[in-house]
């Protein structure tokens, strides 16, 4: 069995995310993947700033979304945020994006994001030390 490490946050959908029908736009989606990792890395200690404090920046390089149902303005969504884990110095997480009152999923996708020296913006090709123990604390390794 494989070992899944996820985070649920919760987030309304705000005015300014809707069109003129009260739709939420398509490109908001990517915010909401924001909001998951963001939740994601306070939880288990690997948030943007844990990692600037390493040395790193940790760019995201790809993103895939499928979109199911729309979500309106005013509604509350729920995004589940799960690590996947590899060997490759790659941080990549999944989502599901659901509404919350109807529990429908409304959206799926992936991220994949890259190691940067922060200096000098320098790709890393193994995983920083701080990364592998983290990954040793949640018994990945």
């Amino acid at each position: 069995m494989t070992k899944k490490l996820s985070d649920t946050t919760e987030v309304r959908v705000r005015f300014n995310e809707a069109d003129p029908l009260g739709i939420v736009w398509h490109g908001h989606y990517v915010r909401y993947f924001e909001d998951g990792r963001e939740a994601f890395g306070s939880k288990y200690g690997i948030g943007y700033l844990d990692f600037q404090k390493q040395g790193f920046i940790v760019p995201v390089v790809s993103i895939h979304c499928d979109y199911k149902k729309s979500l309106r303005y005013g509604e509350t969504m729920l995004i589940e945020t799960t690590y996947i884990h590899c060997d490759a110095a790659k941080i990549i997480f999944s989502y599901r994006v659901f509404n919350k009152d109807t529990d429908i999923l409304v959206a799926t996708g992936e991220s994949v994001q890259v190691f940067l020296d922060l200096k000098e913006s320098i790709l890393q090709l193994t995983n920083p030390p701080f990364f592998d123990e983290w990954k040793k604390r949640q018994k990945f390794t």
